[in-house]
């Protein structure tokens, strides 16, 4: 069962918060990608009770019911998660990001070192402008001409979301296989997303073609990238870039997956996330 609160945060904002509850476990905060709603990931849920996972989440600003923050940067994320967790009275967690929501994941590691126990980023983003990585490289052209507007400033980004265009994620059979099965629940988070405007779109895509904010190298936690080779949303490239940067990081590349079809592993994914908070919280005790 998933709660759903709505946040007061000290500088007026609101976030809608989801939680599935259980103090007794180990609490996993779901990154969402663009354009997204926040709620954590249904399909997961059977292997979260499974390995003893609660799910927090929150819509990003300017989605759902959370307060729009203009020109927030990647980095923001952190300090709405600290402040969510601090509501929910969690103290250490995890995080878990796909696509957009993949650096808001890293944003939570590098930043929040003494509370995130691990990382998962599954076909998330490198940073803009990184020196040895060829940003929109293997990326769809839907995708290029989306976020170059981005590039150019929310002016121009805004004026190109208002022209009509329509968004091809080029989706590969795999993709399309899981859309079709249990990943359909990605119906009920992006098109209530869509349907309520760009503004959260707008807001995250100019976060990405920005400075982030902070060093994903600088992240201590344990890291686990997921990609699947095939990935014209997120070239494959970003996460061979931060598999290289982040220190200790493991990149498990799937050659014949996609953006979406990359999330049939998650669930070996979650074992290493649990395992991994396991032997940090081990060491703690020690």
């Amino acid at each position: 069962m998933v709660t759903e609160l709505d946040l007061r945060l000290a500088d007026g904002r609101t976030l809608h918060v989801y939680d599935t509850g259980g103090e007794d476990r180990l609490a996993v905060v779901w990154h969402h990608g663009t354009p997204n709603l926040g709620a954590p990931p249904a399909p997961l849920f059977a292997a979260a009770d499974r390995l003893g996972i609660r799910w927090i989440s929150h819509d990003r600003p300017g989605y759902g019911g959370s307060t729009p923050l203009p020109d927030r940067d990647v980095a923001s994320a952190a300090t709405d998660v600290a402040a969510v967790a601090d509501a929910l009275g969690v103290d250490r967690f995890a995080v878990l990001g796909h696509s957009g929501g993949g650096p808001h994941a890293l944003a939570c590691g590098a930043l929040l070192p003494d509370r995130v126990l691990a990382v998962i980023s599954s076909a998330g983003l490198g940073p803009y402008g990184a020196d040895g990585l060829d940003w929109f490289a293997g990326m769809v052209p839907s995708g290029v001409a989306s976020l170059r507007a981005a590039a150019a400033g929310r002016a121009a980004k805004e004026k190109f979301e208002a022209s009509g265009v329509e968004y091809d994620p080029a989706f590969t059979p795999p993709d399309l296989a899981a859309l079709a099965g249990e990943w359909s629940w990605f119906d009920s988070v992006v098109g209530p997303a869509i349907q309520a405007g760009p503004g959260g779109l707008i807001d995250d895509d100019l976060a990405y073609v920005s400075s982030w904010g902070f060093d994903p190298a600088r992240i201590t936690a344990p890291v686990l990238l997921l990609h699947g080779g095939r990935d014209g949303v997120v070239p494959a490239a970003h996460g061979e870039w931060l598999a290289r940067i982040c220190p200790g990081a493991e990149l498990r590349r799937y050659p014949e997956d996609g953006h979406i079809s990359v999330l049939t592993h998650a669930e070996s994914a979650l074992e290493w996330l649990r395992g991994r908070a396991d032997a940090a919280g081990a060491a703690d005790r020690r």
